[in-house]
């Protein structure tokens, strides 16, 4: 009989899900995301507590059998919240502890090419929004960006704009998933918007993916709501930016189907150009 595992959505929890199978020492396990079972008193289904330290127990093990390039491309297969992914991730877990090795590079193991795939495309999506990031200017001195990634990139590409943006703050915010990084000139840490109580109080700044959400602490919001209004000399500067890109841009030599290779017809909502 299967037993199946739900968690939190969290890496710790994953890795305290996979603590308790090996623990119990559960011979059929299936770990799934909360919300994606309708019914938790479904025979064989047990709720995850996460806890910290047996997920760093499970962690800590399974580095100390792999190089960091295959801990980071299971971590950025797990960002991937491909259905089923964790899953695939307990086998390569599981396949490394009974050989005391991670398997590698070995394409011909279903596992592995399911990691190394999902990874890969992880990676893809980090790239692509590092490159695709355009910062309004909220106030007189905080930045903010919205992004819609298709993967949750979010955790891998704050390092990037800490170095890059080392002099500025800025918020970085994931709309899809309503969670956000923000940098002080110090740290990065996570935040949560508001924006309900944001969009009453005149925010004009997108809000779709958090518009029902109303489990966010307004204690633990970003700053307050004043501070998602644009800067007016903001609008200015990007007002200023298309008539330039619209004055050097030579409309006979238009290529479409050139432009879509590179930024595809998705990935123009980060842009300033009015393409």
């Amino acid at each position: 009989m299967t037993t199946t595992l739900l968690y939190d959505g969290s890496l710790n929890g994953l890795m305290t899900a996979i603590f308790t199978i090996y623990d119990r020492k559960i011979k059929l396990p299936i770990i799934a995301l909360d919300s994606r079972e309708q019914n938790h008193l479904f025979e064989g289904t047990e709720l995850v507590i996460t806890d910290p330290d047996k997920a760093q127990r499970v962690w800590n093990r399974f580095n100390s059998l792999c190089e960091h390039q295959d801990s980071h491309q299971v971590y950025c297969a797990f960002l991937s919240e491909i259905i089923g992914i964790e899953n695939t991730i307990y086998e390569y877990l599981k396949m490394t502890f009974t050989a005391q090795k991670a398997p590698g590079s070995d394409s011909a193991n279903a596992t592995v090419l399911k990691i190394t795939q999902a990874a890969k495309m992880v990676n893809h999506e980090k790239q692509r929004i590092e490159a695709l990031v355009r910062f309004h200017l909220i106030d007189e001195e905080t930045y903010y960006a919205n992004i819609e990634p298709d993967f949750n990139v979010l955790p891998l590409i704050a390092s990037h704009f800490k170095d890059h943006y080392h002099n500025q703050k800025w918020v970085i915010y994931d709309l899809k998933r309503n969670f956000g990084i923000s940098y002080d000139l110090e740290t990065v840490q996570e935040v949560q918007i508001d924006f309900k109580k944001a969009r009453s109080q005149g925010a004009i700044l997108p809000t779709r993916a958090s518009e029902n959400n109303s489990d966010v602490d307004s204690s633990s919001s970003f700053r307050s709501s004043t501070a998602l209004r644009i800067n007016s000399k903001e609008i200015n500067y990007k007002d200023l930016w298309n008539q330039y890109f619209n004055s050097t841009h030579i409309k006979s030599r238009k290529n479409l189907k050139l432009h879509l290779q590179y930024v595809p017809e998705r990935c123009w909502k980060y842009l300033n150009e009015n393409i």
